[in-house]
């Protein structure tokens, strides 16, 4: 069995937007349902996770939105690009995660998308709660204050 090296290489994508929109309480690893063609396109580099979401329905995780591009080589064995793809959890996660995203204000959004040490794709799902504009100014107003004093210290080390 192959292993890779480094994990920073295996990320497929990211969804920077929802760690911005979204203050995430916990976070799950789902399996993804994928064609043969989908996977090579990942793998060369064709996923989009900006606007996705997942709904969970009759006792299964789906997740919308997502877009991965058709294979370069591929035929007519290439899907829909945009078609939803069903999620792997176990039931208890499933229920566990339909309770939550019945309370008021809850989604799961997905935050990561990549390759396991086994080669298969995994999503990092975010079980997340909407901020308004004065959380998201507030958490902006944070990370500034930090790297300001990360600066000052840097200077005075240098000093």
């Amino acid at each position: 069995m192959i292993k890779k090296a480094n994990n920073k290489d295996s990320t497929i994508a990211k969804n920077r937007k929802a760690y911005h929109d979204y203050s995430i309480s916990e976070t799950f690893e789902a399996g993804l349902v994928l064609t043969g063609t989908e996977v090579r396109s990942l793998r060369e580099g064709g996923g989009q996770l900006t606007d996705t979401f997942v709904l969970v329905r009759r006792g299964e995780a789906w997740l919308h939105g997502l877009h991965i591009k058709p294979y370069s080589h591929g035929s007519r064995a290439n899907q829909d690009p945009d078609r939803v793809r069903k999620l792997l959890l176990h039931k208890k996660q499933i229920r566990y995660l339909s309770q939550k995203t019945a309370e008021k204000g809850m989604a799961l959004v997905p935050l990561t998308l990549y390759f396991s040490d086994t080669g298969r794709v995994k999503v990092l799902l975010g079980l997340a709660k909407g901020k308004k504009d004065y959380d998201k100014r507030q958490t902006q107003a944070e990370r500034e204050s930090k790297r300001e004093i990360e600066r000052a210290i840097k200077s005075q080390l240098r000093l």
